[in-house]
């Protein structure tokens, strides 16, 4: 199978999280195995845990750097897809993911890729140009109810 680095960015509430686990999901129907990676500082719905606003989750191990997003990926063998969210909050995230996707492995990310003072993040700048696909998730005005 074709390797693929998919990235979902866009601004909060923009279903990022959301569609990075329904595109696991659907790799998960074609016998994939996966390991899924969060930021350890990002407790909003508990620990251990991927989890989107309406409440999908996937198990998830929690790290602060690349590296050891990296020593868990050694230590754990056999998964062929990547995931990661919030990948900005994750420092050296963008190397490691380049690194494994260059061996062969597809990549999901999804993050933020702006601050809200529209700087952007390093990390996923890096790892822009390695993606296969970027897909915009954009949120909807509670205002209106346009993107």
């Amino acid at each position: 199978m074709k390797n693929e680095f998919i990235m979902f960015v866009g601004p909060m509430f923009g279903s990022k999280t959301t569609r990075m686990l329904a595109a696991i999901d659907r790799l998960r129907w074609q016998k994939r195995k996966y390991a899924a990676f969060k930021p350890k500082i990002d407790d909003r719905y508990g620990s251990s845990k991927i989890t989107t606003h309406n409440g999908g989750s996937i198990e998830a191990f929690e790290v602060t750097t690349g590296k050891e997003l990296l020593k868990i990926y050694n230590e754990r063998k056999g998964y062929d897809i990547i995931a990661v969210d919030e990948a900005f909050m994750i420092s050296g995230v963008a190397d490691v993911l380049i690194k494994l996707f260059k061996k062969g492995h597809t990549v999901l990310v999804s993050s933020l890729q702006l601050s809200s003072d529209w700087n952007e993040y390093a990390e996923i700048m890096m790892m822009m140009p390695f993606a296969t696909k970027v897909e915009v998730c954009p949120a909807v005005c509670s205002t209106c109810g346009a993107d």
